[in-house]
Order: C-alpha cells, then structure tokens, then sequence
C-alpha cells in the first residue's frame, strides 16, 4: 500500500573542530562549519562558519562564507558574507568581504575591500601571497617604489 521512498535523505552538515592544544598543516574543504581553537598552518575553503577561537594562531588564507575571529591570523580572509573581529580577534593580512565588523580591542593591520564576492570567484581568483612572489618581483618592487619617493623629494629647480 506505501511505497518505500529510495531518496536518500541528505546528511547534516557535521562541525570540524581543531581544538586547543592541537597542530595541524595543509588545506581544509569543508560544506560544514569549522572551529579552530589551535594551531593551523595552510588555506581553508569553507561554504559555511569559520570560528578562530581565542587560543588559535592561524597562518592561512581563509575563503568562507562568514568568519568570526577571535583569536590571530596570519593571512588573507575572502568572505561572500561577514567578517567579525571580536575584542581579541587579529588580522595581520587583508581582507576582501561585502560586511566588516570590528570590535573595539579588534585589530585589522592590513587592507580591507568591501564587495560582493562569491566564495568560487574568491578561489579563481586567489591572488599570490607576499611570500610567493619571486625575490625579483619584490626587488623590482621595491626598486620601483624607491624612484617614485625620490621623484616627489626632488626639489623643483627654478
């Protein structure tokens, strides 16, 4: 009389946790939300919350849909949603989300871009780290930088 449904029912989403004391290296891809409360060295790409607990020291690119930041990062945070620093949050990197809230303690030592961005643009379009550019592009950089200070110092002549 019933029939018996062979649809699978979908699987919740289940929270990764790195919890304090911890050390990991390498990347995350999560569909769930992540927490990390020790220390992660790499890049994570989440569709949902990324936490950065009070504990946690993070040397990554972040690629989320919100992050809530209580604890340090080390790198760049890409959201298509929120970024929150909290009182104790760090950010020692740029930042490119449409909504940035910062409390006051919070630090931000870095850039920040507000615009719409999709968590699959952000990862097409992941630019190089400091740390990835060739000594010869910082040197010329650099070089390039120089000039243009000792081109607006030189004094008119007249």
């Amino acid at each position: 009389m019933f029939k018996e449904s062979k649809k699978k029912l979908p699987t919740p989403a289940t929270d990764t946790l790195l919890a304090h004391g911890t050390r990991f290296e390498g990347t995350i891809v999560a569909e769930a939300n992540i927490r990390i409360d020790g220390h992660f060295q790499g890049d994570i790409y989440s569709t949902h919350t990324v936490v950065i607990g009070e504990s946690a020291v993070v040397r990554s690119d972040i690629i989320a849909r919100d992050v809530i930041l209580a604890g340090k990062v080390f790198g760049s945070i890409t959201t298509e949603g929120r970024l929150t620093i909290t009182p104790t949050g760090e950010l020692y990197g740029n930042t490119a989300t449409p909504t940035l809230v910062i409390s006051e303690g919070g630090i931000l030592n870095g850039t920040s871009q507000m615009n719409q961005t999709t968590i699959n643009q952000a990862i097409e379009a992941e630019p190089l780290t400091a740390t990835e550019k060739s000594d010869d592009e910082n040197q010329s950089s650099f070089s390039q930088d120089e000039e243009d200070s000792e081109a607006t110092l030189q004094p008119e002549a007249g």
